[in-house]
């Protein structure tokens, strides 16, 4: 079906694009092969490439996810991941497009994770309050909808800043790197949920999921795993506790979300555990290289 990828340059963006070839990608900053420039910000630019493009399927993986930069520029945040994403899903709506939203565990207080897909959200830092924000909007506007909440994304993306990047670069360099130990989650490897949301956008499911990965893991224990698979000694993880990071928005602790119910409705797409996408990402940085 005709698909439009809002935010195709990132990292979630550039497996969807590997799942849907025949795409049309937009990006903001990072111009990439065949993309097409787009600020979700602006009403009228959304509008014309949505009437232009007249897909089916709109996947929406565009966002300001810098949590911090939220955090101190919460008029920024409320832009791009409220105002933003409302005029892709009132855009989706008039053309009676299926649109997939991406969203974040970072709905939850972190009390009480990995958190189902019917748990109540309670969000304790302007990300978050956006990211629910921003789901309230899909769900009053677009009938034909999918949310979909993750957590902890990470793959091979050159010049990548997402946290597994940054910990192949600094271990590599024998740099050390401060890694929370009494943060959970359930990290997530992009091709796998890539993957997912293309067998779950094909099928007639609506409202939230969690195609997230299986496991349960702190940040340092999920650290310390990827320094395994990638070769490295795990000296140069230094385990802190979240307030000795000192920034500026507050983090949820038990965090993640319970990826089971989504799973259940996958017929032929198994969510990588974190070995799993670890070792497959090492394979593509190999091959990069």
């Amino acid at each position: 079906m005709p698909t439009l990828i809002i935010g195709a340059s990132g990292l979630v963006g550039g497996a969807l694009r590997n799942e849907f070839p025949d795409a049309t990608g937009t990006y903001l900053r990072h111009a990439g092969p065949g993309l097409v420039p787009l600020d979700i910000t602006d009403a009228a630019a959304v509008d014309a490439l949505v009437a232009r493009v007249r897909p089916e399927l709109i996947l929406l993986p565009a966002a300001q996810p810098a949590v911090d930069r939220c955090e101190l520029d919460p008029d920024e945040s409320e832009r791009v991941n409220v105002g933003g994403t409302g005029n892709v899903a009132r855009a989706a709506a008039r053309l009676g497009a299926r649109l997939v939203y991406f969203s974040s565990d970072y709905v939850f207080d972190g009390a009480a994770g990995p958190y189902e897909v019917d748990a109540a959200p309670c969000p304790i830092n302007v990300y978050g309050r956006h990211k629910l924000a921003a789901e309230t909007l899909v769900r009053a506007a677009v009938a034909d909808h999918l949310i979909a909440r993750v957590s902890g994304v990470y793959g091979y993306q050159p010049d990548g800043k997402n946290f597994v990047m940054a910990l192949a670069r600094l271990g590599a360099a024998g740099e050390r790197m401060r890694v929370p130990s009494d943060q959970w989650g359930t990290p997530t490897y992009a091709p796998s949920l890539a993957a997912a949301v293309r067998e779950l956008a094909a099928s007639g499911h609506r409202g939230i999921v969690h195609p997230a990965g299986p496991d349960y893991l702190t940040r340092i224990d999920f650290a310390r795993l990827a320094a395994e698979v990638f070769g490295y000694d795990d000296a140069f993880l230094v385990p802190v506790t979240t307030p000795e990071l000192e920034q500026p928005a507050a983090r949820p602790l038990r965090a993640g979300v319970d990826n089971r119910s989504t799973q259940a409705l996958l017929r032929t797409t198994r969510l990588a555990g974190a070995r799993e996408g670890l070792c497959d990402m090492r394979r593509c940085m190999e091959a990069a290289a």
